[in-house]
């Protein structure tokens, strides 16, 4: 029995050389792979600046510390999420709060973000939307409510590497966007049991902005400058630097920067495989009751595939597939519903119900590039197999 699971490492000879190449070279952090992998995700963008991070989770903590906020400020952002952007302004000291999600979008819905920002008017100093399975949201109203409101746009498109919104590649569009290079996106790892992914791969900041880009920089550096015309004081030597901000040691290493390179070349026929397999998959579900398809876009990453299906059945269907060989997982639980949440804010059930709705009954199917035709047309036989012995 072939076993499947929801994502799946995936290295080819290519990125084996790549990595080797630098093992075999000096140095192994800090060095000149780095800038290169960020010029080259840069150009890719069609932004100005890249900064990486060692993963996901520590980008978006620099996008919250480097936009400035502290200790009585407010984050706005989506409870259907992995907890790391809510996280980050927890990381600064700010309040994470949230607006439900849009159910034609799995996204943050503009009219009850707008409400939130009227019920705190100028209190709110980060918006920050979540592109959730990489689905191409309209962030227009999104970054016209933050400018109306004093606040700066951060897009979490931690699930959204190589999507495109419109004419360019998500990544372009707000002060800051926080990437991942996730299994579900990019470069390559193993799941664990629980679903979480041992981050092989890091993550990344893209701006227009230099001065954030500075910062970025600064924050990724224990907050420590090295560049002789942005010293503070006078140096005693060659050897100074100074620390000017309270900063993390956040650096991608050399090697992996390598892997990133390699997986640049690959990106695009990665996510039009994804595509693929997600079209294969709408076709065959097409029809079947009891399941709901997620959003499609053009421009969408595909980074998950978030059926939906009648809450009292997921459980079910979950096992029969463990049983079958096929490893689904669940995105995500509410942000707001995680007991620290709970007991430090006070969330309870009904708070978001969008959000709890579609998390009662979603169930991600296995997707990933090295997937074959057969592998969709095996775990779709498993579904129809499981709702027709159910009716």
């Amino acid at each position: 029995m072939k076993s499947l699971t929801y994502g799946k490492q995936w290295i080819n000879e290519d990125d084996i050389d790549a990595v080797v190449k630098v093992l075999r070279g000096a140095p192994l952090t800090e060095g000149p792979i780095v800038e290169r992998f960020e010029s080259t995700l840069a150009d890719y963008l069609g932004v100005k600046h890249v900064v990486v991070f060692s993963n996901g989770t520590a980008a978006l903590h620099a996008a919250v510390a480097v936009a400035g906020l502290r200790a009585g400020d407010r984050l706005l952002t989506s409870p259907l999420a992995f907890i790391a952007a809510a996280n980050a302004a927890l990381f600064v000291g700010a309040t994470p709060i949230f607006a439900d999600i849009d159910r034609g979008t799995l996204c943050m819905d503009p009219r009850k973000t707008d409400q939130k920002l009227s019920e705190l008017p100028r209190k709110v100093r980060a918006v920050v939307p979540v592109s959730f399975a990489g689905y191409p949201f309209d962030i227009e109203p999104f970054r016209a409510m933050a400018r109306e409101n004093g606040a700066i746009l951060i897009e979490d498109a931690c699930h959204a590497l190589g999507g495109d919104r419109e004419e360019h590649k998500i990544g372009f569009d707000a002060d800051m966007t926080a990437l991942s290079f996730h299994p579900g996106n990019f470069t390559p790892n193993d799941p664990t049991q629980d679903g979480l992914a041992a981050n092989c791969g890091g993550g990344a900041v893209a701006t227009d902005h230099s001065e954030l880009d500075r910062r970025l920089r600064l924050f990724r550096n224990h907050g420590v400058n090295r560049t002789p015309d942005q010293f503070r004081d006078v140096p005693d030597g060659p050897w100074h630097s100074e620390m000017q901000m309270l900063g993390f040691d956040y650096h991608l290493p050399d090697v992996q920067c390598a892997l990133g390179l390699s997986r640049m070349k690959r990106l695009d026929g990665l996510i039009a495989r994804r595509r693929d397999l997600t079209s294969l998959y709408r076709s065959l579900l097409a029809g079947l009751d009891g399941v709901y398809q997620p959003p499609a876009s053009d421009g969408h990453a595909c980074s998950l595939f978030p059926l939906r299906v009648a809450p009292e059945a997921r459980g079910a269907l979950f096992a029969h597939l463990a049983a079958k060989g096929i490893r689904s997982q669940v995105h995500y639980s509410p942000i707001h519903l995680h007991p620290y949440y709970r007991n430090h804010f006070g969330y309870q059930m009904c708070d978001f119900p969008e959000a709890e709705r579609f998390y009662a009954s979603e169930i991600s199917l296995p997707l990933h590039p090295s997937m074959e035709d057969a592998d969709v047309e095996h775990v779709v036989d498993c579904v129809k197999d499981f709702f027709k012995a159910h009716k």
